[in-house]
C-alpha cells in the first residue's frame, strides 16, 4: 500500500541532493571545486534553462561553505534588485557572492556598474564568486563588458536536465523526496503531458501528489489524468 503523508518533505540543496544527469556533470563538478576552499578555483557561472538547477548549485555552494563553518551566505536574485543596495546590503560581510538570474538584471546603468564593484570586490579579495543565469556570459547584453570578460576566466558550465533520462531521474528524486512511489506507467504519463520545462515537470507530479494526499489514493494514470484536467481548469495548483 502506498505511503501517505500528512506534509510534504524537502530536502536541503545540498550536492549530494542532486539528481546528475549528462546535461548538468560538469555544472555539478564545478559548483564542488568552487566549494572547496583548497582549490585554486572561486569562480563560477552557471547557465541553462529555467528549472534545471542552477539555483540548486548555488545553494549547494552556500551550504557547502557553511558546512565548513563559514556563517551562512545569502543568495541573491537580480529579480528582487531595485537598487544598488538591494546588491550591497545582503552582500556586507559575506564570505562569498552568489548571484542567481542574471538575465533580469534591470537595464540601468547604475546597477550595472554596482554589480561590477561588488563582484571587483570579491573576486579581487580572493573570495568565492559564483552566479548563474539563462544565457551564456556572451549573450547577456546588460552586464558590464568588462563582467563579461572577467566570467569568462573562470569556469563556465551549461546546467540542462530537459532531455527524457534526466526529466526521470528529477521526477523520481522528487517522489522520494515525498516519500511515495510511483509506478512507471504515471512517471511515463506525467512526462509525455507536461512540457520541457522542469519547474512544470515538478508541478505536474506536485499536483498529482496533492489529489492523491486528499483522496487518500494510489497513484494511478487516472488520477494523474485527472490532476492534469484539475490543474489545467485552475482548480488545483
Amino acid at each position: 500500500m502506498q505511503q501517505i503523508l500528512d506534509f510534504p518533505i524537502t530536502s536541503l540543496c545540498t550536492f549530494d541532493s542532486f539528481v546528475v544527469c549528462d546535461g548538468n556533470t560538469a555544472a555539478l563538478q564545478f559548483s564542488r571545486r568552487v566549494a572547496d576552499r583548497g582549490d585554486a578555483d572561486n569562480l563560477l557561472y552557471l547557465y541553462g534553462p529555467s528549472g534545471s538547477g542552477k539555483s540548486h548549485l548555488l545553494k549547494a555552494i552556500g551550504q557547502a561553505l557553511s558546512n565548513d563553518g563559514v556563517a551562512r551566505i545569502p543568495l541573491i536574485s537580480c529579480a528582487n534588485i531595485l537598487s544598488v543596495d538591494d546588491l550591497f546590503n545582503p552582500a556586507l560581510n559575506a564570505a562569498a557572492l552568489l548571484v542567481d538570474d542574471l538575465h533580469l538584471l534591470r537595464n540601468d546603468p547604475t546597477l550595472r556598474a554596482g554589480l561590477w564593484q561588488l563582484f571587483n570586490d570579491f573576486y579581487s579579495s580572493g573570495r568565492i564568486v559564483a552566479l548563474a543565469g539563462l544565457n551564456h556570459p556572451r549573450e547577456l547584453p546588460l552586464l558590464d563588458d568588462h563582467l563579461v570578460s572577467r566570467l569568462l576566466w573562470g569556469l563556465v558550465a551549461r546546467v540542462d536536465a530537459s532531455d527524457d533520462d534526466s526529466r526521470r531521474m528529477i521526477l523520481k528524486k522528487v517522489a522520494d523526496d515525498r516519500q511515495v512511489r510511483v509506478p512507471d506507467d504515471v512517471v511515463d504519463y506525467v512526462l509525455m503531458t507536461a512540457s520541457r520545462e522542469v519547474n512544470d515537470l515538478i508541478d505536474s507530479f506536485e499536483a498529482l501528489y496533492r489529489l492523491s494526499m486528499s483522496r487518500n489514493r494510489k497513484m494511478t494514470v487516472s488520477l494523474a489524468r485527472e490532476a492534469r484536467e484539475l490543474k489545467m481548469a485552475g482548480r488545483i495548483q
